[in-house]
């Protein structure tokens, strides 16, 4: 499928609003307004007003290894959900909902599927939300996405297209899929001891690898979760070396992830040409809300700061840990937000329960499944 085709798809999507809320936010994926959903009137225009800790929320999406066959279910009676699968569909070339009912597990776990599977479902769990509690949408302020979940976080702040920013996360998985083909890799999820040395670890196991003969090993942390906890990336030898050496490196425990590649690495660096050569042909806007990269865990700023942000984080660590002491610093004292987790997986809140028990009490998983 060709990007005039997404294009053309873009302008048949949105994402639900509170009409009392963001009159703006009601056109994510470019979609004319209907007649019921006229403009407001001067006087109905919203306005910016400085919210409460304890009245704000805050979106968090998930990325990929949050998937499962299942998700999905009983979703496509709220808002548009039914709609943004059918556009899915044109946009990929395949049918995502019934590769999300129904598997098999082995497809749905490729990159090159599971990428659109969860942001497609984060944004379903976002209209589910909206139906349950429309007030934590109308008081967001503040989102964040683990990897692809950014195109999501993106999408719900009015940065993005729906179906433009899908079609980006098609061209992104793709590119990561090949590039991952050229090279046996793969990622290490790591939880060290206090006195772990994670960097000198990487260190080690490049020099091992060197002295395999391998040129330009790559072993580096592709993720910052939580305090003590990591994701390593590299070369498989590299992270056949740090398990096999787990105890003299202070590590507690090592787990491998089930991923195709390197991902967050400089294995990863054939495909930022292709993400970036579609990021530059689709419309990219300021986030209405705060929406923190992956790479700084700062606020985007503007258009072309989304743009060069997305394509370096294909070759960059998800700085996470870094990203929620942004979202949730706040003077003693003062309340937090609520927080909800929109997509499959509770990994976003397991690893803000490890970096700030005070905002975790506040947290809700928006689940991608009824019961």
């Amino acid at each position: 499928m060709n990007l005039s085709v997404a294009f053309r798809c873009c302008s048949r999507v949105r994402l639900c609003r509170n009409k009392a809320a963001v009159y703006h936010c009601r056109r994510l994926s470019g979609v004319p307004i209907s007649s019921e959903d006229s403009q407001p009137s001067t006087e109905e225009k919203p306005r910016r007003t400085r919210r409460a800790p304890g009245r704000a929320s805050v979106l968090l999406f998930p990325g990929q290894g949050s998937q499962f066959v299942g998700m999905g279910k009983g979703l496509l009676k709220y808002g548009s959900v039914k709609e943004m699968f059918a556009v899915a569909e044109k946009v990929l070339g395949y049918d995502l909902l019934s590769l999300c009912l129904n598997g098999p597990e082995k497809d749905l776990m490729k990159t090159v599927h599971c990428q659109p599977a969860v942001f497609v479902c984060s944004l379903a769990a976002v209209e589910r939300l909206n139906h349950e509690n429309p007030a934590a949408i109308e008081s967001c302020v503040s989102a964040a996405g683990f990897s692809v979940g950014e195109f999501a976080a993106l999408v719900f702040s009015g940065a993005m297209n729906f179906a433009e920013a899908l079609f980006a996360v098609k061209v992104r998985a793709e590119a990561m899929q090949k590039a991952s083909d050229l090279v046996s890799s793969g990622m290490l999820s790591v939880i060290g001891r206090p006195q772990a040395n994670f960097k000198y670890a990487c260190v080690q196991a490049r020099e091992h690898c060197s002295s395999l003969g391998i040129q330009e090993p790559v072993c580096a942390i592709a993720n910052y979760l939580f305090p003590d906890g990591r994701v390593i990336a590299g070369h498989k030898e590299a992270l056949d070396f740090l398990q096999n050496h787990s105890r003299e490196l202070n590590f507690m425990r090592t787990r491998l992830l089930p991923v195709s590649g390197a991902f967050h690495t400089a294995l990863m660096e054939p495909a930022v040409e292709p993400l970036r050569d579609v990021l530059r042909k689709i419309e990219v806007r300021r986030p209405e809300i705060s929406v923190h990269s992956n790479v700084d865990s700062k606020r985007y700023m503007h258009d072309m700061h989304v743009r060069n942000q997305l394509a370096k984080q294909l070759v960059s660590p998800v700085k996470w840990e870094q990203t929620l002491h942004e979202i949730y610093e706040r003077a003693q004292g003062q309340e937090f937000p609520q927080t909800y987790e929109v997509g499959p997986g509770r990994q976003l809140g397991s690893t803000l329960q490890k970096c700030n028990m005070k905002a975790f009490k506040n947290y809700t998983h928006v689940d991608v499944v009824l019961p």
